[in-house]
């Protein structure tokens, strides 16, 4: 055999080798890590979360641009950034993880954020809504929404409808600072007036001084944010207790305060408030009433569908179309940048990934809690602001 001839053939197998060895690259799962709460008052969470993520993939042939998708599953049983951190490195190191995502506290969002910039991992936040996460890491695109994002409609909105004083209450944690920031720019730059504030604390906190003390200051309305779950029912059952709607001060807050999730537990104590936020489930379209038949179908009607469902769907939509773009195989960077500009329709309506700062743009409905014939409560939506940025980056 001749040199030429035997150079072609090592060339012909070097090649094949090559081929081979791309085959089984392409072979190997795409590794999902998600960080979510699974134990503890807020496993609620996670279960949701579990249960978009599930639908999605399911619809897909449980593949992600052409990849089989393994979901590696970790609990930090609530806030805990230290073990969010942990949970992270462990993750990436040990597990081979390509994406992160879950993210239900903002303090774990922010210190997973931070070890995905040292790896060059991209993070997809399915609900963590302190505004500073995007900006805290290059390596974080958020689906869900923003607390400032939810919280500055509502003053606009009660602006608009005649109220011109309120009190704050928010629960004492980031996400509850940045609802009552962007609530009192928003509500004092359109000439109403603050004209009492209170934070209180995430655990187990009793409310019956803190409505009396605004029973005696008698505002004209209150707004309120506090984490959906064990929160809001407490609060709002203290309301009721304390005659504050017959002492005609009027309630409003963010979706929170009316999970759909909670919603039913929580009772007729929520009847007739009035919430802004991203997702009902009884949002009108063709593609959520696919989603909710979907759901039941899967997971029974124990269950109902919640933001976070609905949020972990979107985040599986994200991460496909962006590997779509960057190519099944692409490195962490390349996925990132692809997953700036993503657009689509979601259950809850259109979306998209700003740019410039890697968070969500959307509708922010207007809601109010009814109950329908067979005595479900609702948030039914009966007015909107279209394609709402976060507040905090508009304005810089």
């Amino acid at each position: 055999m001749t040199v030429t001839k035997r150079s072609a053939l090592g060339a012909i197998a070097f090649a094949c080798l090559g081929l081979m060895g791309a085959a089984a690259q392409a072979a190997e799962p795409l590794r999902i890590g998600l960080i979510a709460t699974y134990s503890g008052p807020y496993a609620d969470y996670g279960r949701q979360f579990d249960a978009g993520v599930a639908l999605y993939l399911k619809e897909h042939g449980g593949k992600i641009a052409g990849r089989t998708v393994e979901i590696v599953k970790k609990d930090t049983a609530g806030p805990a950034p230290d073990a969010a951190k942990r949970i992270a490195q462990e993750l990436i190191v040990r597990d081979k993880v390509s994406v992160l995502t879950g993210l239900d506290f903002s303090p774990n969002a922010y210190a997973v954020g931070a070890v995905a910039a040292q790896a060059k991992v991209p993070v997809v936040v399915m609900n963590a809504a302190s505004s500073g996460i995007t900006t805290s890491s290059p390596y974080v695109a958020r689906v869900s929404f923003t607390v400032q994002q939810m919280a500055d409609p509502m003053a606009r909105w009660m602006l608009k409808n005649g109220v011109k004083e309120a009190y704050t209450v928010v629960a004492d944690y980031a996400s509850g600072t940045d609802a009552e920031t962007a609530f009192k720019k928003a509500f004092t730059e359109g000439g109403g007036k603050v004209v009492g504030e209170v934070r209180t604390p995430m655990n187990n906190p009793d409310f019956s001084a803190y409505v009396q003390r605004i029973k005696d200051a008698k505002p004209q309305a209150v707004f309120f944010f506090f984490p959906s779950g064990v929160m809001p029912p407490a609060f709002l059952k203290v309301w009721k207790e304390r005659g504050m709607e017959e002492a005609g001060i009027k309630l409003f807050a963010t979706g929170e305060a009316t999970d759909d999730s909670y919603l039913q537990a929580t009772g007729d104590v929520a009847l007739g408030l009035v919430t802004a936020h991203h997702y009902s489930y009884a949002h009108k379209s063709a593609k959520n009433e696919k989603f909710v038949k979907d759901f039941v179908a899967e997971f029974g009607t124990q269950l109902r569908p919640s933001y976070f469902a609905i949020t972990a769907y979107d985040a599986m939509t994200a991460i496909d179309l962006a590997y779509k773009k960057a190519g099944a195989e692409a490195s962490g960077d390349k996925v990132m940048e692809a997953l700036k500009g993503v657009a689509f329709e979601s259950p809850r309506g259109p979306i998209e990934i700003d740019p410039a700062t890697r968070d969500i743009v959307q509708t922010v409905y207007i809601r109010k809690v009814e109950k329908t014939k067979d005595g479900q409560l609702v948030n039914v939506e009966f007015d909107k602001f279209d394609r709402v940025k976060d507040p905090a980056k508009e304005a810089k």
